[in-house]
């Protein structure tokens, strides 16, 4: 694919190995040392760079879930492009950049030439491009170590769609790389695992998981699956096989991630939020403007709000420190999932609400995780609004855990 560069073989190997890492791809770069500053594992300052990058810290409300905002919408393209998760969105506002000639090069994953599944970095330079890397990946990518390529190529205006922990390094290294302008297109992240596991994971859904073309999450309780016959498949998410994968399938550092929402981005397009459709947070002017250019190939509503939250962060809390102890999960009994999944999309939360349980757990679950297996790091890891986040169920910080009160 000629407008497609892929620069991931090149790249040198990290130069350390840590156990908290996302191989976010900086440590492949000339710029390696300074992994210790620009990590988000290692000590965040998430109100310096919403500062930085928003002009202001989160508010209160909706904003100490989500973070700095201008906007939020449920929305879709009116043509959905072909091969996409959702309807294409998030790769469609990075095509109309190049289009425009707001960009010169996007800075992407597209699949790995042989694993559909498996994330590759790739620098797009042609609006075509981006036809090739619609669709999910599984699987650590170091996405930054095409930032030295890339300049080296002489694009000077970079769109980079990226997750929460690639972000965060990029927006704290932003001003050192000499580019004229970079553009965030951020993408929401709460679990990653090895291209390996997730394998694993298909192969306990279907007895044919080389067949299966798209596997999505979705916010009314359900997995789909799509297979190269045409087939779809929808399990709820009470009949998943999560309690069967190995205790490290989910990596420490996705169970103690601080960032779900991306909040470093100019525009995070997701799915929690959106009912059915995608959500997304315009987060300054940049991204006002980046939605804006595609007009009305866009529609745009407000989001969903309703259920309540609360029991359901707390059962995940609940399995959560079981977890975390050492213990087996609880399984429900066979009888009743039928019934149980039946009854979630009716009653559980939906929309805005559901993306507010899904912070929620993501903050229990870090405090959880990090006091079992890495205490020492909680102090420097864990912001205050995340203990803001996590203090209605009664998990605060406990002496040395926090570091500014």
């Amino acid at each position: 694919m000629k407008d497609m560069a892929p620069y991931f073989a090149p790249t040198p190997a990290p130069a350390a190995k840590r156990g908290l890492c996302t191989d976010c791809g900086l440590s492949r770069t000339k710029d390696a040392a300074k992994c210790g500053m620009a990590c988000q594992f290692i000590k965040p300052d998430y109100p310096a760079m919403e500062q930085q990058v928003q002009g202001r810290v989160r508010g209160s409300g909706d904003e100490l879930f989500f973070g700095p905002m201008k906007a939020m919408y449920r929305a879709a393209l009116n043509e959905p492009l072909e091969g996409a998760q959702w309807t294409g969105l998030t790769t469609r506002l990075a095509q109309k950049m190049l289009e425009t000639d707001k960009v010169d090069a996007v800075l992407c994953m597209a699949p790995d030439p042989d694993d559909v599944w498996k994330p590759m970095p790739v620098i797009v330079t042609d609006p075509s491009g981006m036809a090739h890397v619609r669709g999910m990946r599984m699987g650590y990518a170091p996405l930054l170590s095409l930032l030295e390529p890339a300049a080296a190529a002489g694009h000077k205006r970079l769109a980079v769609i990226g997750i929460p922990c690639q972000i965060y390094a990029l927006r704290r290294i932003e001003q050192d790389l000499g580019f004229d302008s970079i553009t965030v297109i951020g993408t929401p992240c709460s679990d990653n695992t090895t291209t390996a596991n997730f394998h694993d994971f298909l192969a306990r859904l279907s007895d044919k998981p080389e067949t299966i073309t798209y596997l999505e999450f979705r916010a009314d309780y359900h997995v789909e699956l799509r297979f190269a016959d045409g087939r779809q498949q929808l399990i709820p998410f009470l009949k998943l096989p999560l309690s069967d994968l190995a205790p490290d399938f989910f990596p420490l550092t996705c169970r103690t991630c601080v960032d779900y929402t991306n909040v470093l981005a100019d525009i995070t397009v997701g799915y929690m939020g959106g009912t059915g459709e995608q959500w997304v947070i315009v987060r300054n002017d940049r991204g006002a403007a980046a939605l804006a250019d595609l007009g009305d190939e866009v529609r745009l509503s407000a989001p969903a709000d309703r259920g309540k939250r609360a029991g359901a962060v707390k059962g995940f809390l609940e399995n959560t420190k079981r977890a975390a102890g050492g213990l087996p999960l609880r399984k429900m009994p066979d009888w009743v999932r039928p019934i149980v999944a039946w009854l979630m999309p009716k009653v559980g939360p939906k929309g805005l609400e559901f993306a507010r349980a899904r912070v929620e757990m993501k903050a229990v679950e870090t405090v959880v995780h990090l006091r079992r297996e890495e205490p020492a790091k909680l102090k420097n890891m864990v912001p205050d609004h995340v203990w803001d986040i996590a203090a209605p169920y009664d998990l605060t910080p406990e002496e040395g855990e926090r570091q500014n009160p």
